[in-house]
């Protein structure tokens, strides 16, 4: 029994270090939102989660990504009921609470008092009126300072996004390039190696990622890069979002990331976005793919399942972050809803509060195993157990067999 014990010690433990380079979870920048206000979470057979963060630990996720605005309370009033919120206070206790539980995070720095993304890039409110040359000291000052003190609250990012959906650039008007045009890249780039500098400094073991989208398409992102490469700007990471119902065909998306793979060898590919309906298929969609993936618990599934399997085929795909996994309004009276309207994108039923089947498809992005590793620990059968869970996510009870989940981490039970 001791041999057979450290045999399966050995190869679960194996696993897990295989594991390390995939990173899987979502932008769960809301969680403390909905849980201050009382939303009940349950899994998919109706069992009450006592910890979200842990159990989407359990279903494998072993990585999470923030948003971090610079003066959130300076947002339009319309953007604060879409759930801008992120101060750096708030970032740091999430972020420390992500760190504590051993998952690695994503810090994405919007480098603006609201949202960023192909239509929008505004300069923070304490920023305005600064020279090009007065903006990049702004960046690096406001970077390297952010990340002096997620470091010292025990808060460290492992992955740093240098501004998000910079497609069409960032701190605009100065900021705003097109892929096609060569007009301002020099500010753009200006900007995005001040944070880059920033990040080496401070955090010189992070992941530096440059966070593009697939407008067009995908048609903007190749020209978009080779910009970036004849200005040497310093990166490790190429970050993309995906959502089917704006950027085309899962097919569109596997030709770009094989195209990717081939013309920049040397850089890891993330896809930090992601997301697909369970119900409700968006009415701003540009595509439709309802006919594959209807907008159902089952196509949702379905679409995950397909989009991990596509994602498996391509070898410097190292990351991939679900889009606000955690909405989910059971439990809340309407009046205290988190956000204007519900999210049904998300890996929670707004309505009944159990987890959706997607959820449990993303595990075979880097297996059953989290990346940090086997945290073993040794409980005789009998042992009281709470929240006991099997590889495969599902509840079982303390008299189970094998390898067990107890609060994030696992262990071997006789």
């Amino acid at each position: 029994m001791k041999r057979q014990f450290l045999l399966l010690a050995f190869l679960v433990a194996s696993m897990g270090i295989a594991m390390a380079q995939k990173f899987m979870g979502g932008d769960i920048s809301l969680l403390p939102k909905y849980e201050e206000k009382g939303a009940t979470y349950f899994d998919k057979d109706g069992n009450k989660i006592s910890d979200v963060l842990l159990y989407m630990k359990a279903q494998g996720m072993n990585s999470m990504r923030l948003r971090l605005f610079v003066d959130p309370s300076k947002a339009p009033e319309d953007h604060k009921k879409q759930g801008v919120c992120q101060d750096l206070d708030f970032v740091k206790k999430l972020g420390k609470r992500i760190k504590d539980n051993g998952l690695s995070l994503l810090l994405d720095l919007h480098y603006s008092d609201t949202w960023t993304d192909p239509g929008q890039h505004s300069v923070p409110a304490a920023w305005a009126g600064k020279s090009v040359t007065e903006m990049g000291v702004a960046v690096y000052d406001y970077t390297k300072s952010v990340l002096q003190e997620m470091k010292a609250y025990g808060a460290e990012p492992d992955f740093i996004q240098v501004g998000n959906e910079v497609t069409f650039g960032m701190l605009w008007e100065t900021g705003h390039v097109y892929p096609s045009s060569a007009d301002r890249w020099d500010n753009f780039t200006l900007y995005l190696k001040k944070g880059a500098e920033a990040c080496r400094e401070v955090c010189p073991k992070a992941g530096i990622v440059v966070h593009v989208e697939l407008s067009g398409q995908g048609g903007n992102v190749e020209p978009f890069l080779q910009r970036l490469s004849g200005y040497s700007v310093d990166y490790d990471i190429i970050g993309l979002s995906y959502y089917p119902y704006f950027h085309g065909a899962l097919s569109k998306l596997g030709d770009l990331l094989t195209r990717l793979e081939s013309t920049y060898p040397t850089k890891k590919i993330q896809l930090v976005e992601a997301g697909y309906p369970h119900a409700y298929y968006p009415s701003d969609a540009t595509f439709t793919y309802k006919a594959t993936y209807p907008d159902t618990e089952e196509g949702q599934r379905k679409f995950t399942a397909d989009l991990v399997a596509l994602l498996n085929q391509h070898k410097q795909v190292n990351g991939f972050y679900w889009w606000w996994p955690e909405a989910n309004e059971k439990g809340i009276d309407w009046q205290s809803a988190v956000t204007g309207s519900w999210y049904n994108c998300g890996l929670w039923d707004n309505a009944t509060g159990k987890a959706m089947a997607a959820l449990y498809e993303l595990k075979a992005f880097v297996g059953d195993l989290s990346h940090d590793g086997i945290q073993e620990t040794r409980m005789s059968t009998g042992e009281k157990a709470q929240s006991l869970y099997d590889l495969q996510g599902r509840s079982v009870t303390a008299s189970s067999k094998g390898v067990l989940i107890k609060d994030g981490k696992k262990f071997i039970q006789h």
